[in-house]
């Protein structure tokens, strides 16, 4: 792969790594935010759909056993009623079968009375002899021609069995209708035995049915002893025509599983008490899941609606979120090449966030960057003025040495105290150089055993770099020169070192006592008269610092006073 298609494959959003990833690992590879938010909105949408979806069924299967007794319970109802009604029937024909005119003979008058009583009550009284020939009917006019009953089986039995009959459903020639008959038998003594028959239009028992309110889906209808329709709801079961659940409502009792025409049907059968008859309501399977299925089609369609908007919404989230990303890449980019990043308005707050560091980064990179090329100035700016120092010290160690090893020994010991003085520097840059700490670390070296022989004293005064590598070198040589021959040569020399400030200047006074031939000290030639450590004392601190340089000679030591102006102290700070 040529190197620009390396690099531009590596900085390709959502793809940094990939070619690194471990055999095996696949799963683990970045994917976009897209896929996590899609996923999320499916384990949220998802689960909740399956468990509306349950909770439907409960629902449903509650519901349904709820309508199951309804249903129950109302067939039950119209069977009752049913049963009221032929029982008031049969009542009604033992009043009329106590009537005298019925037992005398005299039909003329049975039939006017007959037919006043029954006026408007839906039932028609039949009176037939003993070989079932009608001799009234009170849908006619007595005397008018009529011939033999159209149920003879039911009379038959009637007579048969001296008990009343309840017949099932026939078509009638005189009213030619579907009806049935409540018949009763009479019993007369001085004549032959008669029946005596309560007749109703079958259509009537539907205003029964009616009468009864049942779930949306559910038909009933009454049944006879032969499964034929008596009357029905439903507008496709025919009058007199046998039921398609005939058999099985014939069998069984209560609830009925049954099929027909390849559709499954549930049943409930409920007989009668008062006659063989049957009521029967039934639903289609199909019918009865409707509600549900449509309450599933509507959830299905709610769910495809929220989960659509769920996804479009993650879609649109993950859309703005990516160019975010995306964004912050090109940012981290440009911080990487060291260019400026601006912060950027997000619509997420964590990733304006991220968007605000990636800029307040770059500007501290660019300050760093800054910062370094002006420690790099001024490391050159400072070893070039360390190149002069230690050129310096090594010519006037030279001047001032007898021999090779003097000369290493002078150069060495003046190299270790501008290293002190530059190490205390580094260590302290930020926090500042303090001049006690510079004196203290100059006269580590040579400080006797008895700690009671220096005194050091003076307020906290800061100091340049340029300062402090002076004042170091002057430091140097004063502990240098008292350790051969000041204070610090013998066992009883005091050091005592002392500032104060006093206006724009820092007054310090070096004061060493208690050194033995403290007057030869001075004398031309020697170490204190003329050498590197006065010359640098002397000349250098006057001319680096603007110093105002005093010495002294005392019968028991030497003292030096230093005014230095402090503004050249803290020139660089």
């Amino acid at each position: 792969m040529p190197d620009h298609e390396r690099t531009a494959a590596t900085r390709a959003p959502g793809r940094v790594g990939e070619a690194r990833a471990p055999a095996g690992a696949s799963w683990r590879r970045p994917r976009p935010i897209a896929v996590y938010l899609v996923l999320l909105t499916l384990v949220t949408v998802v689960p909740a759909f399956l468990y509306a979806a349950l909770v439907l069924d409960r629902h449903n299967e509650a519901q349904r056993e709820t309508v199951e007794t309804l249903v129950y319970g109302t067939a039950g109802s119209i069977a009752q009623s049913v049963d009221r009604e032929l029982s008031s029937m049969l009542t009604t024909l033992r009043v009329l079968a106590s009537l005298p005119s019925l037992h005398q003979g005299d039909y003329a008058t049975f039939h006017s009375r007959a037919q006043r009583a029954l006026e408007g009550s839906g039932n028609y009284m039949i009176l037939l002899d003993e070989n079932l020939e009608q001799l009234l009917n009170t849908r006619v006019l007595y005397g008018t021609p009529l011939g033999s009953t159209s149920d003879p089986e039911s009379a038959r039995r009637t007579l048969e069995t001296g008990e009343p009959v309840i017949s099932g459903v026939f078509y009638g020639r005189t009213s030619q209708k579907w009806v049935f008959n409540v018949e009763l038998p009479v019993d007369r003594r001085f004549g032959d035995d008669l029946v005596l028959i309560l007749t109703r239009d079958a259509e009537a028992l539907r205003e029964t049915l009616l009468s009864h309110r049942f779930p949306r889906g559910w038909e009933v209808a009454l049944l006879d002893s032969g499964g034929r329709v008596l009357a029905a709801t439903d507008q496709g079961s025919a009058l007199g025509e046998r039921h398609f659940l005939a058999e099985q409502a014939r069998e069984e009792q209560g609830f009925i599983r049954a099929r027909a025409e390849r559709e499954p049907y549930l049943a409930v059968a409920q007989p009668s008490l008062n006659a063989d008859w049957r009521v029967v309501a039934w639903a289609s399977e199909t019918v009865l899941r409707q509600p549900f299925r449509q309450a599933f089609e509507l959830l299905l369609f709610g769910g495809l609606l929220i989960a659509a908007a769920a996804l479009l919404s993650a879609a649109w989230l993950s859309r703005r979120i990516g160019r975010s990303v995306w964004r912050l890449a090109r940012d981290a980019e440009r911080l990487g090449e060291g260019r400026d990043v601006e912060p950027f308005a997000a619509p997420i707050t964590e990733v304006e966030t991220v968007s605000q560091a990636l800029a307040e980064a770059a500007k501290a990179r660019r300050a760093a960057e800054n910062e370094v090329r002006f420690l790099m100035r001024e490391m050159a700016h400072r070893s070039k003025n360390q190149l002069a120092v230690i050129s310096a010290v090594a010519k006037q160690s030279a001047q001032g040495s007898r021999s090779l090893e003097d000369f290493d020994r002078a150069f060495q010991s003046r190299l270790q105290g501008l290293a002190r003085s530059t190490e205390l520097m580094v260590d302290r840059a930020e926090a500042g150089i303090g001049l006690r700490a510079l004196v203290e670390a100059q006269l580590e070296p040579f400080r006797p055993p008895d700690a009671g022989r220096v005194a050091i004293e003076g307020p906290a005064c800061g100091l340049s770099v340029n300062a402090a590598q002076m004042l170091g070198m002057v430091f140097h040589e004063l502990a240098t020169n008292a350790s051969k021959y000041g204070a610090f040569a013998g066992s009883g020399g005091r050091l005592e070192l002392a500032w104060r400030v006093e206006g724009d200047r820092l007054r310090l006074i070096w004061r060493e006592q208690g050194v033995e031939h403290a007057g030869t000290a001075g004398r031309p030639g020697g170490e204190r008269s003329g050498g590197f450590g006065t010359m640098v004392i002397e000349r250098m601190l006057g001319q680096s610092l603007g110093a105002e340089v005093v010495r002294d000679l005392h019968d028991d030591g030497i003292e030096w006073r230093f005014a230095i102006p402090l503004d050249r102290l803290a020139a660089e700070q």
